[in-house]
């Protein structure tokens, strides 16, 4: 399926893969050639984003109509996995650096299972496969993706790179928990590049209506509150079920209604969105490797030889003291983590027995209700009382949580700088394009992902249970509601405090994790430039100055017509 902007854009597409070839950037041209014949094919890709074990594979399996994928109880996916439209079942993988490969579909667990490929170890770039699915007619391309919080670190750095290419998500949710702080931060971060995101209630066949009823409401809440999604589409659905042809059709007909309607009516939207995306981003890396270049033939030889020499040193240096950097604040850490645990100890021993004892006398008040219904409104007070306490002791502790973080931030920061201040004095001008500084307000706040469990399936009740309520004097229904309920809310206290320790743990592991992450893709990337400039600057002087001035015009010429072509289409490289 041929879109109609690809008529307009073909020769934006030539043009760019002709200054890529020309300037040396074979990677980029190769990148060029591979957007152009993903949008001449009118493909845009549907990710199945989630946390480990909610069933995405199996979801997928359903969708297409056909077992293709493995599944396991151990974290299965150990790369993304692209599945499209071919008029028989086929499979490729392509490893880094090299062509693909055509493989039988069969085999796909020797390159996508952490059990035969366990953390990508065959270094394994893309795997495709095509399947005659309806579905998939239209463009519609499937991504199954790595599960993210698996213990395999490896697996959620997966997930990530590849959002960039992400033009629509299906995000697979469960009950309990229904959705995931990593859950929420990677919807987030899809939600910055586009707006189509389908939300599923994978396993329903596990959980009872009220159940679900309450997850499905709870999601929508976080949803709306932490990623101000509001009005989202959310199916309750079972892929077990639908595999295995049996039980009820629960959300599933409305779930395919809305792939359909997303490959059909919007598909050209999206295809066009990627191709904007692409060139952009392929524009500015374009842009880069010819400034490099410039800027090595303008250099003496042997300065650019000194400078390539010291950015390897520097990356050795920075990869070892970042390291000791992070040994350091593990440190600092275990001690702001047993700081607030001692201050955790302190509310939840004040904090349960006393809502434990206002729920009681809640219930007592209630003179009304019986039953079922005196059950079911415990429930409920269950929930806002614990959130008033743990709301409260938030609003207490969160400003010496913010010192304890500040003043921890303030010492990593001080040592973060001190090693870049040392890395700036000894590359002089190697390393202009780095930071010089960071500081604890800009370079390590990092926003909350706190959220509250509601632990609702806890209060599930057997047949029993329901018919002692009804037939239970109401002296003898309050002393069982307040052992059971009241048990329930200090569960509720205890897990959710629990939360708010681990989430200020959580901000000060990211914080550094981004810092270290930063400086370290900005030392190689310009270490990987630097080189392959050198190595065409050496050619070209070795040849005397007419071919420098030759190579000098030919490199200002070529960044011409990169900017000539971001001009004619500056909706797309800009």
């Amino acid at each position: 399926m041929e879109i109609p902007s690809v008529r307009t854009e073909v020769s934006r597409f030539i043009a760019m893969e002709q200054l890529a070839i020309e300037s040396g950037a074979l990677h980029l041209a190769s990148e060029i050639r591979a957007l152009a014949e993903r949008i001449r094919d009118g493909l845009f890709y549907v990710a199945c984003v989630g946390q480990f074990k909610r069933g995405k594979s199996t979801l997928l399996y359903a969708l297409v109509g056909m077992r293709v994928l493995p599944t396991g109880v151990v974290p299965v996916t150990a790369v993304v996995t692209v599945i499209r439209y071919g008029e028989r079942p086929a499979a490729r993988v392509r490893f880094s650096g090299s062509k693909w490969l055509d493989i039988d579909p069969d085999s796909l667990a020797q390159f996508v299972t952490e059990e035969q490929n366990p953390e990508n170890r065959k270094a394994v770039a893309a795997v495709e496969l095509f399947l005659p699915s309806d579905l998939l007619a239209a463009g519609m391309c499937l991504v199954d993706t790595p599960g993210i919080g698996s213990v395999f670190i490896g697996n959620t750095e997966a997930v990530r790179a590849f959002v960039p290419h992400i033009d629509a998500a299906l995000v697979v949710l469960g009950t309990d928990p229904p959705i995931s702080a990593d859950e929420l931060t990677l919807i987030t971060e899809i939600r910055k590049q586009c707006h189509e995101q389908l939300f599923v209630l994978n396993k329903a066949d596990r959980f009872t209506d009220a159940e679900l009823e309450a997850a499905e409401q709870f999601t929508r809440k976080v949803l709306k509150e932490r990623a101000h999604l509001d009005g989202i589409q959310l199916f309750d659905v079972s892929a077990t079920e639908r595999l295995a042809g049996r039980g009820p059709a629960r959300g599933w007909t409305a779930l395919n209604d809305a792939l359909r309607d997303l490959a059909g009516q919007q598909g050209t939207g999206l295809v066009r969105a990627a191709e904007i995306r692409g060139l952009g981003q392929l524009a500015s890396r374009l842009r880069y490797h010819l400034d490099e270049q410039l800027g090595a033939l303008l250099r003496p030889v042997e300065e650019s030889e000194q400078r390539v020499e010291a950015l390897r040193t520097f990356v050795r240096e920075a990869e070892q003291a970042l390291s000791d950097l992070g040994h350091l604040f593990s440190a600092e850490q275990e001690r702001l983590g047993r700081i607030f645990e001692d201050q955790k100890d302190q509310f939840l021993k004040r904090a349960q027995p006393a809502a434990h004892r206002e729920l009681s006398e809640a219930i007592r008040a209630d003179e009304a209700r019986r039953g079922p219904e005196l059950r079911k409104k415990a429930i409920e007070l269950t929930d806002l009382i614990s959130r008033r306490w743990l709301d409260q002791w938030l609003a207490e502790v969160k400003p010496k949580a913010e010192i304890l973080y500040v003043e921890a931030m303030r010492r990593f920061a001080d040592l973060a700088n001190g090693f870049l201040e040392r890395l700036a004095v000894s590359a002089g001008s190697v390393l202009d394009a780095l930071p010089r500084t960071v500081s604890p307000e800009t370079g390590f706040t990092y926003r909350s992902r706190l959220y509250y469990t509601s632990l609702i399936t806890l209060t599930s009740q057997t047949p029993l249970g329901w018919w002692l309520d009804l037939i239970r004097p109401r002296r003898q229904q309050l002393r069982v509601l307040d052992r059971q309920i009241g048990e329930y809310l200090e569960t509720l206290i205890f897990a959710n405090a629990n939360r708010i320790v681990a989430d200020f743990d959580d901000r000060v592991l990211e914080s550094r994790r981004i810092f270290q992450a930063h400086i370290q893709s900005a030392i190689s990337e310009v270490a990987e430039s630097a080189e392959v400039a050198l190595t065409r600057a050496k050619e070209y002087h070795a040849q005397g100055n007419h071919a420098i001035q030759n190579e000098l015009a030919r490199i200002n010429m070529l960044s011409r017509r990169l900017k000539a072509l971001s001009l004619e289409g500056k909706e797309v490289l800009s």
